[in-house]
Order: C-alpha cells, then structure tokens, then sequence
C-alpha cells in the first residue's frame, strides 16, 4: 500500500516537472504584447509612428527640407528691382512691390487686388528679405540630386533638386509629387535660367502645397503661352510670364524686371488650381486666389 501510495505520488511529481518544462518550452523567445508590436515606419531615416494609427508627416532628418523663410518678401505676390511692366487683363491676387525702380506700368488694364509698393520701405524691405531667403535657397546642399536639361515628363518627389546650368520644362508636364504628406517641401535651384515652354504645366499630386514650392532661379525665368507653374519663384534677376500663363505661387525678382501680359498670379494656400490629378485624368478646376499668410 504504502509502495503503491508513493510511486503514485512521483508519478504526479514527474508530471508536473513535465507539464512545466513543456510550458516554458512554449514560452521562450515569444515577446510579450508590447514587443510584438510592428515596428516603426522610417522615410529617409525618420522614425514617423508605430501601429497606433496613422502618424503625421515628419521631415526626414538627414534629407528632408525646412520651408524657405521670405520674410517681407512673403507679403507681395509680384516683387521686382528695376521694372514691373504689363500688357493686356493681368490680375495680380495680392501685393505688387517694386525696389529701387519706380517705374510700375499696364495698370490698368491689369489689377491688383493689394497694395502697390513702389521704391518705397516696404519695397526695400521685401528685396533684402528676398536676398536672405534666394541665398537660403541656393545654398542648400543636403541630399541633392542632380538635375539637367528637360525635366518635363518626369514625376519628382520631395527633396532638394540641382542643376548646374538652365533647366527646361519642355517635351511635357512635370508632376511634383508630395505621395501624401502635405508638408513636403520642393526646393529647385537652377544655376541659370528656368524655362518653362508654351502650353506646359507643373501638377501637383499627393497633397503637395504650392506653398511649398521653391524655384530658385540663378539667372532669369520663363513662363510660356498659357504655361501653369505652382511655387514660389525667387530669381536674381528676372521673371517674363508670357500671353496667358497662371503662376499659383510668387514672381520674386531681385535686381531685374518683372513682365506680365494677360496673366494670373497668386499665392495660394493649397494646390486645386488649373488641373487636378484623378487616376490618369487630367480635371479642369477653378482658379483659387487665396493668399498666404
């Protein structure tokens, strides 16, 4: 009896050494709840959430860009050195300023909905804003990819892009893509001219904000015949919109002239502007004169 008694007994003892054995044999290596949450998400190295639902954008920190700061250059839509000469029903949604010529003329017929600033302190003030900011611009050298000739046709995201010599919008549309982050940055720096031919169009996909678009033009820029670009132009020395051609952003010339003829200009705070994108369509959408702050 009492052998019987005690054999059942380490009986249960072994089984119970087993049962737990098997146990923690089923537990090593399983992470708790915690640890077997996704891992983070990264873009270019930033870390931008976990698993607790979308996250908002956050700008990579080796290669994301910062917006470019325009000071007083940010309150005019039309900014020129020498000249602001127009032809035909240009609307200019904002402020013209000119510094230190005087000679501002085609208004009419065209308009400004905003103040005219002519060789005056808040003229003067907005072109030392606009060096500061153009020099910002240009000399940003982090992750650069290198750009040259015609870029039309091309999709380009986010990022700071660079071309030595002139760079040309020309054998089709170029689409600037922020692939949903509505505070993504563009900043273009063109060593020398910026020409953007007739019937060309810059189209924003993504969520991008023609706020956040920089051209930086080294020498002059050039929008064709019925040419829509999107962005903030910043030339050292010229800009020329030609017969009918829409820029949703800023003409910001330092020390040459600002040309205009039957155009439309305004700085705006999102991007719906002359054509939106649907699947592989390209929609017609009303023109949005809304300033930036």
């Amino acid at each position: 009896m009492k052998r019987n008694l005690t054999a059942t007994l380490v009986a249960i003892a072994v089984l119970v050494i087993v049962l737990s054995m098997a146990s923690a044999g089923l537990s090593q290596g399983a992470a708790s709840p915690h640890e077997q949450a996704t891992p983070a998400a990264t873009v270019q190295g930033a870390v931008i959430g976990g698993t607790n639902g979308p996250t908002p954008y956050i700008s990579p920190s080796t290669c994301g860009q910062a917006k470019i700061y325009l000071g007083d250059a940010g309150h005019f839509v039309v900014l020129a050195g020498t000249t602001v000469t127009n032809t035909l029903m240009t609307v200019v949604h904002g402020n013209l300023g000119l510094s230190p010529g005087s000679a501002v003329t085609g208004f009419p017929p065209g308009k400004v909905t905003g103040a005219t600033d002519i060789a005056n302190k808040a003229a003067a003030n907005a072109q030392l804003a606009l060096v500061k900011a153009y020099n910002t611009g240009m000399g940003r050298t982090n992750c650069a990819v290198s750009v040259s000739g015609n870029i039309g046709g091309r999709t380009l995201g986010p990022g700071l892009y660079h071309s030595s010599s002139s760079l040309a919008i020309s054998s089709g549309d170029l689409t600037l893509s922020a692939h949903g982050h509505s505070g993504a940055v563009f900043v273009i720096q063109v060593t020398s001219k910026l020409t953007v031919t007739s019937g060309r169009h810059v189209i924003l996909a993504g969520g991008a904000q023609a706020s956040n678009i920089y051209w930086i033009v080294g020498s002059s820029a050039t929008l064709g015949t019925t040419a829509v670009v999107y962005g903030n132009i910043l030339a050292h020395k010229s800009i020329s919109l030609a017969t009918g051609a829409t820029l949703h952003g800023r003409a910001l010339a330092h020390i040459g002239a600002v040309t205009l003829e039957g155009n439309k200009i305004a700085a705006v705070a999102i991007s719906p502007g002359a054509l939106l994108v649907t699947g592989s369509v390209l929609t017609p959408a009303p023109f949005i004169a809304r300033l930036v702050p």
